[in-house]
């Protein structure tokens, strides 16, 4: 099975970047926790950062006919991004959102989700484990029998 986890703009300033809300792990410890946990279920992952929307477009519309399955988390771009929506609709892979924060619990901006409307489920607040757990699931879901 082949995952794609895409993260969106100011992830790569996990540690730096409001470490009360998104606590002091960097995106260095995020990505080898990934790649450590899908070695020990036998996924195959890809990981993939930018601040750019067009790259997370572009690398969306890459993964048709690749990736078995999705996790992604937009940053900012879930609350503003129809391209983002438009590429994962598009594509059709199976995708989780992942949120590091609990964004029901902040603004009233942070509420409103463009990407959820093609994501099969959504991990909010369970901290850098969401993405352990979005993996999990797609396999368990999508993976092979």
């Amino acid at each position: 099975m082949n995952i794609l986890v895409i993260n969106g703009p100011n992830i790569n300033m996990l540690g730096i970047r409001e470490p009360d809300i998104y606590g002091k792990e960097t995106y260095a410890s995020l990505c080898e926790k990934i790649s450590a946990f899908c070695e020990n279920i036998g996924v195959n992952c890809e990981i993939y950062q930018s601040n750019h929307e067009g790259d997370l477009v572009d690398k969306i519309q890459a993964a048709y006919k690749k990736a078995d399955g999705i996790v992604i988390n937009p940053g900012a771009y879930t609350h503003t991004s129809i391209a983002l929506l438009d590429a994962l609709k598009a594509v059709g892979i199976p995708t989780v959102e992942v949120h590091i924060s609990d964004v029901s619990s902040r603004e009233d901006f942070r509420q409103v989700s463009f990407i959820r409307a093609a994501c099969e489920m959504t991990i909010s607040g369970h901290g850098t484990n969401g993405y352990t757990e979005a993996i999990a699931y797609l396999k368990e879901k999508h993976g092979e029998s």
